[in-house]
């Protein structure tokens, strides 16, 4: 009834039947300690993120909360935010990973993931039908937060799925996954990126997302305002947008390193 993405749905029922598992208690004998004795448990034993925690305090209070009416589900504090930095790929970095790539549906997918800024679970989604190469825009239907927007659709990525589309004249889906039907999986994306990563040699810790992060950052390097990137991005909020100005290095290339001063390397 709320419309929840099945993504959310599944953490939700695993972070329940998890602590279930836990506390070995009926739901209607949980207390307020048995909740934070899992939390303790997940943060220090298992040593999840925060945003795991938050997402399994979000699963509590829904069930405790709203389904059966425990008031101390609300009195759980939540973690403070990790203030990490996403990891960057350079322009010559992108380059090497996709002329890694042989396999033309593959390269598409990545191509398509870093030239506009999508998630890997808004690309395997993507219908033929959401691609205007007339107004070269993708458009990006029920994304996060049940949000549609429209994002760029840059002329080497057109090329790259025309040939695509010729070779494998997909039916409905934009990338097919094995299942008659069905789209590609974001595991398999993930494993195409990390054979790709292995192939150009790339030692950076990095991740399929971080191509998205990385075509933010380099928007911004190229003068691109950030609301415009906040827009293509799909961010509600500015402050997200606003953690790539920590990255970029648009300001802090002009500046002169000491050590160079000193060796007259200017």
């Amino acid at each position: 009834m709320r419309k929840y993405s099945q993504r959310t749905i599944k953490q939700y029922l695993y972070h329940n039947k998890e602590f279930l598992r836990f506390s070995k208690k009926n739901p209607y004998e949980v207390s307020n300690e048995d909740l934070r004795d899992y939390l303790y448990h997940s943060a220090n034993d298992k040593e999840v993120s925060t945003s795991t925690l938050n997402t399994a305090i979000n699963a509590l209070r829904f069930y405790y909360g709203r389904v059966l009416k425990q008031g101390f589900v609300y009195e759980i504090k939540r973690p403070k935010k990790d203030k990490k930095l996403p990891v960057v790929l350079s322009q010559e970095e992108v380059s090497q990973i996709l002329l890694s790539v042989n396999n033309i549906k593959h390269k598409a997918i990545l191509m398509l993931i870093y030239s506009a800024g999508l998630r890997v679970s808004e690309v395997v989604k993507l219908k033929l039908e959401d691609i205007d190469i007339q107004r070269k825009l993708i458009h990006v239907k029920s994304a996060k937060g049940r949000k549609d927007r429209y994002t760029m659709l840059s002329e080497v990525a057109i090329e790259t799925l025309n040939i695509y589309i010729k070779s494998y004249s997909p039916p409905k889906w934009l990338f097919p996954g094995k299942k008659e039907g069905s789209h590609i999986t974001t595991r398999t994306v993930q494993r195409i990126f990390e054979n790709a990563i292995k192939k150009a040699k790339i030692c950076k810790d990095v991740s399929v997302h971080s191509r998205r992060h990385s075509f933010a950052t380099h928007l911004l390097e190229n003068g691109v305002d950030l609301r415009y990137i906040q827009e293509l991005l799909g961010h509600k909020s500015s402050k997200t947008t606003e953690i790539y100005t920590h990255i970029s290095n648009k300001n802090l290339s002009k500046i002169t390193n000491p050590l160079d001063l000193i060796y007259g390397n200017v």
